[in-house]
């Protein structure tokens, strides 16, 4: 039974399908990660805007959603939405524990982000964002803000 459990979790852990982020294992440790917004310099965990964040070093596309620009907005309206979105992502990832589902048929974007959900009690906190109106469903396609 235990090598059949292994096995399964090793398989998870390759597939990459559902991962728990190390929150947890720096809360144990004393170090809790926090996300505050990325500035110059090395990222590690930190929220770039209102899709987009580092985990541990590695750059993650929040993959169910689209949100608005802060770094080439086309109108003062997008760079006022994305900036709200970007502050309401720090808040939901600093709120405690949460997964990384990976996105079904792609691991990575064309900027080499990975394409991951991320989920806390079996809800997507992109869709916490699209229900306040700071997103939107991901369609395929970037449609424009303004």
């Amino acid at each position: 039974m235990k090598s059949i459990l292994t096995g399964v979790i090793s398989a998870a852990v390759l597939l990459g399908a559902i991962l728990i982020v190390p929150h947890v294992e720096a809360a144990q440790s004393g170090l809790p990660a926090t996300y505050p917004k990325c500035a110059s310099g090395a990222r590690y965990n930190c929220v770039v805007d209102g899709d987009t964040l580092w985990i541990y070093g590695q750059k993650v596309r929040v993959a169910d959603i689209d949100a608005p620009e802060i770094s080439t907005p086309k109108c003062a309206s997008e760079l006022t939405l994305g900036n709200k979105a970007t502050e309401r992502l720090i808040e939901l990832v600093n709120e405690g524990p949460f997964q990384l589902q990976a996105w079904p048929g792609r691991d990575t974007d064309r900027y080499g982000r990975k394409l991951r959900v991320l989920v806390r009690e079996g809800r997507s906190l992109g869709d916490r964002l699209v229900s306040e109106g700071l997103a939107r469903t991901w369609s395929g396609r970037r449609e424009p803000w303004c």
